[in-house]
């Protein structure tokens, strides 16, 4: 079989995503003491160029569950810390593990670590955060059903990597994305123009949430870019999904956020512990997803 990577959502076709879900419903199902044991006999590297709470956890613990070694390496503490080139490192990698998961800045970074010959799983990088997409996906349809023909709207730094992978899915999953914020934070225009259809753009608070039913939102400071902290304060103070904004969305909607939160800015403390919040099962979701995913890869390769 050919060698597979996961660097973008798009690496997968319609039907294969669609395999990798229904796995993670089976997976999830499964009571904790009859885990499947698909990668029995395997090891996996994670590595950790940013930091990492639930990217870190969720791989680790899923890895083991599916019967495979992790391997977490972070910057300090390996080779890559004292300025080893990244395709040297993937080398040796690929010559001890099965599979690389790697969380890092530029996507030029990731085409480097894919001279491991192993499959390359994008776990968050300056351009898209595709694993977590694709999990939110998976929580949409748990709670709405079918996400194709239905409206996402992404509130605030529309330019952000996690706007960015959205707007990715939604002509793959053929919904409607809706990016509401500043109209000088967008994605990039090539990735505008391949949505197509798929995307409208929203620069009015009250407008943002019309007839929408998922509203997902990120911080307004992503890591690399706290030097921009005041300036995006500002930028954004118009953009806090709160009860105000709630207001003009359908009462079915659900909200979504890929944590960490900073209550006050992007999110508010009612919302996001509120009845329309399906944080904490997004979270939760990390894990089922992704060992879907890298036993779909995995069997693939």
């Amino acid at each position: 079989m050919s060698l597979r990577h996961f660097l973008r959502l798009t690496d997968l076709s319609l039907p294969e995503a669609r395999e990798v879900l229904s796995l993670a419903t089976q997976l999830k199902a499964e009571p904790k003491g009859a885990r499947r044991l698909l990668l029995q006999g395997l090891s996996v590297a994670v590595v950790l160029e940013k930091a990492s709470t639930r990217t870190r956890v969720s791989f680790e613990i899923g890895i083991a569950e599916l019967g495979a070694y992790p391997v977490v390496l972070g910057v300090q503490g390996s080779q890559l810390g004292r300025g080893e080139p990244i395709r040297d490192t993937a080398r040796v990698l690929g010559r001890y593990c099965d599979a690389i998961v790697y969380r890092t800045y530029g996507h030029d970074r990731l085409l480097e670590m894919t001279q491991g010959k192993v499959p390359v799983i994008n776990a968050l990088s300056d351009d898209g955060h595709p694993v977590q997409v694709l999990c939110d996906i998976f929580t949409v349809e748990e709670h709405l059903g079918p996400i194709r023909g239905k409206r996402v709207a992404f509130v605030g730094d529309c330019s952000s990597n996690m706007a960015r992978s959205w707007l990715e899915a939604a002509p793959l999953f053929d919904f409607h994305l809706v990016l509401a914020g500043p109209a000088s934070f967008r994605p990039p225009p090539q990735e505008i123009q391949a949505a197509g259809s798929h995307v409208s753009f929203v620069e009015s608070r009250p407008l943002a949430l019309a007839g929408v039913d998922v509203v997902n939102t990120d911080v307004w400071t992503s890591m690399g870019q706290e030097a921009e902290t005041r300036s995006r304060l500002d930028a954004f103070k118009e953009w806090t999904v709160d009860a105000t904004m709630l207001a003009s969305a359908p009462s079915h909607a659900i909200v979504l956020h890929c944590l960490p939160a900073h209550r006050g800015e992007e999110i508010d403390e009612a919302t996001l512990e509120g009845p329309r919040s399906r944080v904490w099962d997004q979270a939760e979701n990390r894990l089922h997803v992704q060992k879907a995913l890298l036993a779909w890869l995995l069997r693939r390769s």
